[in-house]
């Protein structure tokens, strides 16, 4: 599920292994970055043979984004540590100080329960395969029960081998356009990471900004309507006596479909005082 990076040069920095993990190397030193850890239990992210670690620290700033924390690296391909992942984390800093390094994808996901892994395309495996959101629901609803999981992504240039996702319980494959799918590794996570955080975000779909002002009553809004009318009155613009109700009817809907704030109507209030007092000085007043 990535698309074709490669190249990059290793550099020195550290990391540190986790619980009952063989530690690799020393956590870098002198890191500055934003104050995230673990929320919950979350899965844990699993890079095998990632090429570029440039690529290693965006899938940092992902995880981030998206609520997860635990990430693990199988064979990376230019060793670690790496400092031009430090670099591209953009502050997720602690996710790579405390990730941990591995031989193998057996060794990565021995100690937990359920694996998912990435598939750009059918390799001729009979496995369950989900979308993003499908998968950040199974994993909600395994993570609920106190067991862990993760997800395997594999190399930028090939994506996960045969061998690799032999040790997955289900395959995970993005509804995007058949004409183009590529991703790069950071994509790939981070489409994950957002499903995996909206999965329990109860953030409105939709929903009204209104700053400092707030939605106004029906009570302000027909003080509104009321003072509306009676210039329109005035201004002769509803003198078709016949028509009449049919257009206070129209401009009544008008504003109650949506949800004027007291703000606007105040404004609207002013708008409807000085259009009438500039009638009346220019000496435009219809009789009656």
């Amino acid at each position: 599920m990535t698309g074709r990076d490669d190249g990059g040069e290793g550099e020195t920095a550290g990391d540190e292994a986790g619980q009952g993990e063989t530690i690799r190397g020393a956590t870098r030193k002198g890191g500055m970055g934003a104050d995230i850890g673990p929320i919950g239990n979350s899965p844990v992210v699993i890079l095998v043979r990632p090429q570029l670690a440039d690529n290693i620290g965006a899938v940092a700033r992902a995880m981030a984004n998206g609520g997860l924390f635990h990430l693990r690296l199988v064979a990376p391909r230019d060793g670690w540590p790496q400092e031009r992942a430090w670099r591209q984390a953009s502050g997720a800093d602690r996710i790579l100080d405390m990730l941990t390094l591995h031989d193998t994808v057996a060794e990565a996901v021995a100690d937990l329960h359920h694996v998912y892994a990435t598939c750009p395309r059918p390799r001729h495996i009979i496995k369950p395969v989900l979308t993003a959101r499908g998968a950040a629901a199974e994993l909600r609803a395994v993570c609920a029960r106190d067991l862990r999981a993760g997800l395997l992504f594999g190399p930028e240039r090939a994506g996960l081998d045969n061998d690799d996702m032999a040790h997955a319980d289900a395959l995970v494959r993005y509804p995007l356009n058949p004409a183009f799918m590529s991703l790069n590794l950071a994509q790939a996570v981070m489409v994950l990471a957002y499903e995996w955080w909206t999965a329990a975000d109860e953030t409105s779909a939709r929903h009204l900004m209104t700053n400092e002002t707030t939605i106004a009553t029906k009570g302000e809004l027909e003080n509104f309507l009321g003072h509306l009318t009676a210039e329109l009155d005035a201004s002769g613009f509803l003198r078709n006596l016949p028509k009449r109700p049919g257009m206070v009817r129209n401009i009544r809907h008008l504003f109650q479909r949506g949800e004027v704030t007291e703000q606007e109507l105040r404004t609207l209030h002013g708008v409807v005082t000085e259009l009438s007092l500039g009638r009346r000085q220019r000496g435009r007043d219809e009789p009656g």
